[in-house]
């Protein structure tokens, strides 16, 4: 195999790699040789898939985390750190959360669980994984961003604001790590049908303002994103640094139409 195509012996981190597009992304590297570790708040979710990923005989272990905490994220890369002899060269800042609600009614809570969970997670986990990707003399870190973080929609302000926060964090670090062999990009999603998208797609009238605005008139698919975040680790995308990608149907480059009363 050529090796621009492969990720063979090189070694990742997925958070909230248990299920939903995390799951994918975690099928779609290990597919490619990578060697996973994959952490998520879910006990029960993780142990189910890790049993998945051992009878597909994919290179994955776990632990739990939640990402939100600034503690157990420096515990998650001492384990890291140690099971990969100080060396990573994928690290994929996955997990997201969001609470939809009219911009007058978030609240502090509001605000904390988007900013730690989506943002500061991304940010830590980037700082304390620096050393390790430097280190492997590959580094590329993806952040799984969303289409909210691009352009304005209907999935709360605290949630884009979010998004938006992890794009321009991309670019910083493309640009500030680049002497250090890393690369980083941004990942950034339509709906994708996972469970956490699975109340605002099951809203009919949502889902038909939503489709009819998106070209490709669906929502995506967990594994439309995971190919395109494995791209972005294989050698063969090494030119490749501080871009904002859409996996979105077409839905940010969407105009309107107009159609001319007969």
């Amino acid at each position: 195999m050529d090796k621009r195509w492969s990720l063979q012996g090189m070694t990742a981190l997925v958070t909230g790699g248990a299920s939903g597009i995390g799951h994918a992304i975690v099928d779609e590297l290990a597919s490619f040789g990578a060697i996973i570790h994959v952490c998520d708040i879910s006990e029960t979710l993780l142990n189910k898939s890790l049993s998945e990923w051992e009878k597909k005989g994919f290179q994955v272990s776990g632990s739990i985390c939640d990402v939100s905490s600034r503690p157990q994220r420096e515990t998650l890369m001492q384990t890291v750190s140690k099971m990969f002899d100080g060396k990573l060269c994928i690290l994929v800042n996955n997990v997201g959360g969001i609470r939809l609600k009219p911009t007058t009614e978030y609240g502090a809570d509001d605000f904390s669980f988007h900013i730690s969970t989506n943002l500061e997670s991304a940010y830590h986990l980037s700082q304390l994984s620096h050393p390790l990707l430097k280190a492997s003399g590959f580094g590329s870190i993806v952040m799984n961003s969303s289409v909210g973080g691009v352009v304005s929609m209907e999935c709360g302000s605290l949630y884009g604001l979010s998004k938006g926060a992890m794009n321009q964090l991309a670019r910083s670090l493309a640009c500030e790590w680049a002497t250090d062999g890393i690369r980083t990009n941004s990942v950034a999603p339509n709906f994708i049908l996972t469970d956490m998208t699975a109340p605002v797609l099951g809203d009919a009238c949502y889902r038909k303002s939503l489709f009819s605005r998106t070209p490709l008139g669906r929502a995506g698919k967990p594994k439309e994103v995971a190919s395109l975040v494995a791209f972005l680790c294989l050698p063969a995308a090494s030119y490749i640094t501080g871009q904002t990608i859409c996996v979105d149907g077409g839905l940010t480059v969407n105009g309107f139409s107009y159609q001319p009363k007969p």
